[in-house]
């Protein structure tokens, strides 16, 4: 408790001290969340994490890893417009700790940059008739966000696990670029047989986007805690799941609830594993979407898929995200015991 709220008063401090500067949305593609199995339960999986996507979404359980991991996962979205990808590797290091990279790009590539191309004949500014494009001089560009993330985790004891990240964060539009360096830290603690609490202070000392224009953009704390249970019933394993996600950038009623400048935005999930050979998943996110999701475990493979309708006339298509994991479980490469 007295980490936690250490967390939690270096957030505030830091909010506080930079407030006037604080560009809301400025590290949102940051939030949309990775892994298969972790948006079919909506995103609540801080405390739930055991795989190699667990860098993402709290450090300290990369310390559950036994063997080496690679996970990869696409999403588009918009009918194929905007594209998402993710990669991940963790190796388990000595009895404790674990050692983690995480690369994730949201991007939309092959824009028409149309600025150079303008024929204008009289020269007076103005599109006139007569005037137009010329396709020849027509020249493409991306727009994409890059996040890096390095990340430690370690065991303390059978019930205690904490994390670290430092990531990087790159962001490109056309001639343009910025780069920023943001800290993590994460802690999984376990107070009762198959019960997880878990605490993932992300940008923990505010992180700073500078562009190469000039402009800086800082991308303010946000405090992602969740819980989760194991119940065995019914031949497998339900697990119940929730995060809440608390920031400190006055979103008021862009958020689903609020405290003054303080907002929270919760997630919710059930997964049903049975028998460790194929998984149920119902989530909902803090968009307010329910999400659906499955898994199919393999010996050494792990394939998890989830479902999100964007909105509910379906005009922005719908949200399709697949995973793969796969452990490299072969006892040369497991964690020394």
């Amino acid at each position: 408790m007295k980490i936690l709220k250490l967390i939690l008063l270096v957030m505030i401090i830091g909010h506080c001290a930079l407030s006037q500067h604080i560009a809301k949305y400025a590290g949102e593609f940051l939030s949309i969340g990775v892994g298969g199995r972790a948006l079919g339960l909506g995103g609540a999986y801080s405390a739930l994490a055991n795989d190699a996507s667990a860098g993402y979404w709290n450090p300290a359980a990369l310390a559950r890893i036994d063997y080496p991991e690679v996970m990869l996962m696409h999403d588009e979205r918009f009918g194929s417009l905007l594209n998402y990808d993710f990669g991940a590797v963790a190796i388990p290091y000595g009895k404790d700790a674990t050692v983690g990279v995480s690369v994730m790009r949201l991007g939309v590539d092959g824009i028409p940059d149309t600025r150079n191309a303008w024929e204008d004949r009289n020269n007076n500014g103005l599109f006139d008739s007569g005037d137009y494009i010329n396709p020849d001089k027509i020249t493409y560009f991306n727009s994409a966000d890059w996040a890096v993330y390095f990340s430690y985790a370690q065991r303390t004891s059978t019930s205690l696990m904490y994390g670290f990240n430092l990531k990087v964060i790159r962001r490109t539009l056309a001639e343009y670029s910025a780069t920023g360096v943001g800290f993590d830290v994460g802690l999984l603690f376990s107070p009762a047989n198959n019960w997880y609490v878990a605490a993932n202070a992300q940008d923990i000392t505010t992180t700073l986007v500078a562009w190469s224009t000039g402009t800086n953009e800082l991308i303010s704390p946000t405090l992602k805690v969740g819980t989760a249970y194991f119940l065995d019933l019914f031949g497998g394993r339900f697990a119940p799941t929730a995060d809440v996600d608390i920031r400190f950038e006055n979103r008021q009623f862009a958020s689903i609830a609020n405290l003054g400048p303080v907002s929270f935005d919760p997630h919710l999930g059930l997964e049903f594993d049975f028998k460790k050979a194929i998984a149920l998943r119902v989530g909902y996110n803090d968009i307010k979407q329910i999400t659906l999701g499955a898994g199919i475990h393999l010996r050494k493979l792990d394939i998890d898929y989830s479902f999100a309708q964007f909105d509910k006339t379906n005009d922005l298509g719908d949200t399709h995200r697949i995973s793969l994991r796969l452990i490299l479980q072969d006892e040369r490469l497991a964690r020394t015991k």
